[in-house]
């Protein structure tokens, strides 16, 4: 890792460092470093041809494919940063986030033609290895060559689920994201052996962590197709062809992956041939007992099953907390363990003060489902928190 540095000059740095090895794995086609490096070096120079600079924000709207990889580095190399739109939003998110995030280029793969062309007066296409500019686009007068992104500009803009009214959008720097790996690489030591699955939407924050993390080390990124995502089963064959060794999962979606790993039909041996090392959770709240299953087949080495914290506010990730198979007989409820070490964890009451030693923080949201935590003195809660 480059500390202080951006996310696009720390994956440029592991191009140049090996640009044969394969970056992106997608359904019938491979992407290498290099030419993952060149592809997005392609669409950055037409982007600042555009006007694109520091802090400018450009709409990415792709499904999981190499496009939307392209997308994202192009967008940042030129000095931008990216918005996504998950193309299987309802129409009226889709107008409300271009509407609201006033980005003035939307960079769009060719396959969701149909659900941005008319919706935005300027969109470049990704199409493989072509980069098309619409008319509307290329009237953008160019103004001064802006100076080259740092890593206090942002790097992305992701929109909150609106789940307790608008949607916002919440801005991350580089140095936000990239100081997320530096202070976890002790704890899990990704490298260029690994091969991650990106399993979740470009407009959910765990999408930060499931494309950089690979990006980042030089390792290799499977994309998910929507239907893969979807079926436990060829969930389940995907990772034991491309043999994944990093899953990150919601709690509810790793059920559904139990179900299937488990079922009475599949036999003793339906678990054989994976090289899962890490499953990481989040996004929701977990339940040890849940793993039960898994940990008395496997235990709880390798892989290690890591339930991780956070908020997009705070960059995908706050807290982190292996589970053992010790956990299964505690009635605690979502550990969440310890703070990223540059971060700290505080227990409040329902007015937003400290609790004392030994007494439970409190959700200042009834509809918080989360568990309360009890302080303990240190700066992070044993057993579980409330959102902040």
């Amino acid at each position: 890792m480059l500390p202080g540095s951006c996310l696009h000059t720390i994956f440029r740095e592991r191009a140049r460092e090996a640009p044969e090895r394969i970056a992106l794995s997608a359904p019938n086609e491979k992407v290498s470093y290099g030419q993952l490096d060149a592809r997005s070096d392609r669409l950055a120079s037409q982007l600042v041809a555009l006007g694109v600079g520091p802090d400018v924000l450009v709409g990415l709207c792709a499904r999981r494919s190499p496009e939307a990889i392209v997308g994202m580095l192009g967008i940042l190399k030129a000095g931008g940063a990216y918005v996504p739109i998950d193309p299987a939003y309802p129409a009226e998110r889709i107008d409300y986030l271009l509407t609201d995030s006033a980005a003035p280029i939307v960079v769009a793969g060719a396959d969701t033609a149909g659900v941005i062309r008319g919706r935005h007066p300027a969109v470049v296409w990704l199409d493989g290895d072509e980069v098309v500019v619409d008319p509307d686009a290329a009237t953008h007068e160019r103004g001064q060559p802006a100076a080259a992104p740092g890593p206090d500009n942002l790097a992305y803009v992701i929109y909150t689920s609106g789940s307790t009214g608008r949607p916002k959008g919440v801005t991350v720097e580089h140095r936000n994201a990239v100081r997320l790996f530096e202070q976890t690489d002790p704890w899990f030591q990704f490298d260029h052996h690994d091969t991650w699955a990106l399993f979740h939407s470009l407009s959910f924050d765990f999408s930060v962590w499931e494309i950089w993390g690979p990006l980042l080390y030089g390792g290799r990124l499977v994309l998910l197709p929507e239907t893969t995502s979807r079926s436990p089963a060829l969930l389940t064959s995907l990772l034991r062809e491309e043999q994944v060794t990093v899953l990150n999962q919601t709690p509810s979606a790793f059920h559904q992956l139990l179900t299937v790993l488990f079922a009475p039909h599949t036999g003793a041996d339906s678990t054989s041939g994976l090289a899962l090392r890490l499953v990481i959770f989040g996004g929701e709240r977990l339940e040890p007992k849940m793993l039960a299953p898994w940990i008395d087949r496997h235990g709880d080495r390798r892989p290690a099953l890591v339930n991780m914290y956070g908020i997009t506010e705070t960059t995908v990730h706050c807290t982190y907390r292996p589970i053992t198979a010790a956990d299964l007989d505690s009635n605690e409820p979502s550990p969440i363990g310890i703070p990223i070490p540059d971060l700290r964890v505080y227990l409040l009451d329902g007015n937003g003060d400290p609790v004392p030693d030994g007494e439970p923080g409190k959700c200042t949201s009834p509809a918080a489902a989360w568990p309360a935590a009890t302080s303990t003195g240190r700066s992070s809660p044993r057993n579980g928190s409330c959102p902040p």
